[in-house]
């Protein structure tokens, strides 16, 4: 388990954005979910640190990092970060949101990518159409109404066995981690606090544009939405393609991390 000691920040134009750096070689930036941090690579930085320069940014909003107190895009937080660490151009490796920071990065600042794993996700500009995960959501929107952060981390954990599990079915330690993280962004948080984030858009007509190598990652048992708008870009690329992780859902780093670790340095001993 790494420390807060671990931790070094970088001053950006709206406060400090919290990262690891760790190890030698070409630089991969790993680009953690949702509501959590960069304690979702807990396994993956020692591993891969041993032959790359591994990077793993909490974003903004997210673990240590400052939130938001202007407008803001995930994409240029990332650029300003690779540029301050003389760090591009990297591997982009993100699960769920990450993946779409990622995937936006390519979008917006290709000099600075050298490829993108995208796990579970595809770009920012997505809207879940499948109803079991709408009604999650909802669940979620409906407690944080309320005040209820135990009814939403609940219905937030949900999503680590995806539909077709129960919690049951999870390692405990997976879920309490995750439940860690996401109660500590939860925190830094208010109800009524201005989403200052500012999307992309018009993504899916520049995506054929990219013009480095894309893997698309995806848990067998996570939302077919989500899975389909991924093999949608590993698709779309023109150098792409697609792997399913059996067994496990939206936290495939997690609940598989040797068979995600060794996707991962399979795609990069290939670049």
């Amino acid at each position: 388990m790494n420390t807060a000691s671990d931790l070094r920040f970088f001053a950006s134009a709206d406060g400090d954005l919290a990262y690891r750096d760790t190890g030698t070689g070409d630089p991969v930036v790993l680009l953690h979910s949702g509501f959590t941090d960069h304690r979702v690579f807990d396994a993956q930085i020692p591993a891969l640190a041993r032959g790359h320069r591994v990077i793993a940014p909490d974003v903004r909003g997210h673990g240590a990092s400052a939130n938001a107190t202007r407008p803001f895009r995930w994409a240029d937080d990332l650029a300003a970060l690779l540029r301050h660490l003389d760090a591009g151009p990297a591997v982009l490796v993100g699960v769920s949101m990450g993946g779409a920071i990622a995937t936006d990065t390519v979008l917006e600042y290709p000099e600075l990518v050298r490829a993108v794993v995208a796990c579970g996700a595809s770009t920012s500009e997505f809207e879940y159409t499948d109803p079991w995960v709408r009604g999650v959501l909802a669940e979620q929107a409906a407690a944080l109404g309320a005040g209820d952060v135990e009814g939403w981390l609940t219905a937030f954990l949900r999503f680590v066995p995806g539909k077709h599990r129960t919690p049951d079915d999870v390692d405990p330690d997976v879920l309490r981690r995750v439940r860690e993280m996401a109660l500590g962004t939860l925190s830094k948080h208010t109800p009524d606090e201005e989403n200052h984030h500012v999307p992309l858009t018009d993504t899916w007509s520049r995506v054929p544009k990219i013009d480095v190598p894309v893997l698309a990652v995806n848990g067998a048992l996570d939302a077919p939405d989500l899975i389909a708008d991924a093999e949608r870009l590993a698709r779309t690329v023109p150098d792409g393609r697609s792997v399913v992780v059996e067994g496990v859902a939206h936290y495939p780093n997690m609940e598989r991390p040797e068979v995600f670790e060794e996707i991962v340095t399979g795609f990069l001993r290939g670049l």
